[in-house]
This record gives C-alpha cells, structure tokens and sequence, in this order.
C-alpha cells in the first residue's frame, strides 16, 4: 500500500479496510483530500501551545493535517465506534499527541477538558448538530471564552447567517449571537464534490475569534428579545415586542418601533436586552 505523504495510508484505503461507510444519521460527510485539510488545519493558525479540539474527525483526515501542521495536543471526539481504531492508528503514529474521547460532542464539557489551557477548536462539524454546537460553544461563559479561536466548516447558509449583517435576509438571532461576542468571518468555500458523499449544498469555513470587549448584555436577556423579533421578522418591532413592553420599550432606548427586526444593529439588540 502506497503511503501518503504524512507516513499514513491514503483515506480512501484507510475507509476501504475499516469499512467506514459514512453514516447519514451521523451527518457525516468525509473529505479525502489532504490539500483541504492542511488548508482547513494551516486557517487556524498557529497551533503549538493550544489544545486542539476536532469534533467527528470520521476517518482523521483533518486530524492527521492538524497534526501535520505543529498541534502538540489534538482532542478528537468521536461518537462512531467505526471511526476509533483508525484514530488510535493515527494516535500511534504520532505519540501523546491525539487524545480520543468516544461520545456525543454535544454532551462534552471542552472547557473542562481543556483544564485552563488555551484552547482552539477546528472541525469539520456534522451538519445535523453543527449550529448546535456552535451556539453552546459560545454561550459557556461568554464573557471570558475557553477557546482563542474556532475555525469551523458548516453548510455556506448557516456560515451566512453566522457572518450576517444587519439589513441582510440571512441577519438572525445566530448573527446577533455571533456578532455580539466575536469577530466572525467566511475564510473560503468547499464545493461538495470535495465530500464523500458529497452534499447538496456547498459548505463554507468560518472563523470566529472572540470580542475583547463584548457590549454588555446578559445572554438570557438578549435571547428573549431576538427570539421575540425574528419568530416575527414580518411585522413591526412595536408589534413582535409587544410581550417585552412594545413601543414603550423601544422608544426607551431610542428605536422607531416602525422599524424590523433585521434592520437593528447589534448594538441596539444589546440596548433592548438592557432595558427590559
């Protein structure tokens, strides 16, 4: 068998031995190409002195690249029991530098597992659960983030609406999460002919890099309000807030309540929050 140029065998041999079919349920999607994955692993920057997390590494192709590229500590966590032995095949090839934790991303505690550390987290994340993910990473003590950065491929639409401005159709309740507490930017897109199998939609990687000084607001506040605007994105703010306090509330910090949900800023989302 032919090596790759790590010292590894191909993925598409590694997926052919072990019989990793990938699993819809799962939301996997598997990328072989290790030019992706290196360009994936070398956007998140600098990796030595981090603790890395991967979510659903699958066969490890990108987990192999961020090796590759300098990590001296990886944290993949992997919920399909198909996908270990391959990992712990990689881990052997670079020793004490991949840690595998067998179970469901979204029940893992990463600020724990990274013990204080500084941390980044880079994955290709399941499309089933991806936003999911991203909203618990950045609701854990949002004022002071475990993690440095997040480097995260997602489908280009929800990418989107994590990077949305207001005034943008793709502007919601995830674009004024992520722009309250980060920097948020698309660093390149992934058509699906990339994936295996490949998807219906191309995906996009997103790098979110947390704010030095997030407006204040509390996180319960600022969910009621956006989650009040957008269920009604059509109508009139004096009307979607009206459970808030409607045109009182808005005309206390200084809104038209004539005005939609999509045309407020951050900032006067962070505004309403405050004064209810």
């Amino acid at each position: 068998m032919a090596l790759a140029h790590d010292g590894l065998p191909p993925l598409r041999d590694i997926v052919a031995t072990y019989g990793l079919a990938p699993r819809k349920a799962l939301g996997q999607n598997f990328l072989f190409d290790l030019n992706l994955t290196g360009k994936i692993a070398r956007a998140a920057g600098p990796l030595e002195g981090f603790t890395i997390f991967e979510i659903g590494p699958g066969p490890g192709g990108l987990t192999r690249a961020l090796l590759e590229q300098g990590a001296e500590r990886v944290v993949a966590i992997e919920r399909d029991q198909r996908c270990l032995p391959v990992l712990e095949e990689i881990s052997a090839h670079y020793p004490g530098k991949l840690e595998v934790v067998e179970a469901d991303a979204l029940d893992v505690d990463l600020a724990a597992l990274a013990g204080g550390a500084p941390a980044k987290i880079v994955a290709n994340l399941p499309y089933n659960v991806g936003t999911q993910l991203l909203i618990n990473w950045l609701t854990v003590n949002p004022k002071a983030p475990f993690w440095t950065s997040m480097t995260l491929m997602f489908q280009k639409e929800v990418g989107q609406r994590i990077i949305a401005a207001p005034g943008s159709n793709h502007f919601g309740r995830l674009g004024v999460l992520a722009g309250w507490l980060t920097h948020a930017d698309i660093l390149f897109d992934v058509p699906p002919q990339a994936f295996t199998p490949p998807p219906k939609v191309t995906s996009s990687v997103v790098q979110l890099v947390p704010r030095a000084d997030p407006l204040p607001c509390e996180l319960a506040k600022l969910e009621r309000v956006t989650q009040a605007a957008f269920g009604q994105r059509r109508k009139m703010l004096r009307q979607s807030l009206k459970p808030l306090g409607g045109e009182a509330l808005l005309e206390s910090v200084g809104i038209d309540p004539a005005r939609r949900a999509e045309t407020l800023s951050v900032e006067e989302f962070c505004a309403l929050a405050r004064a209810i």
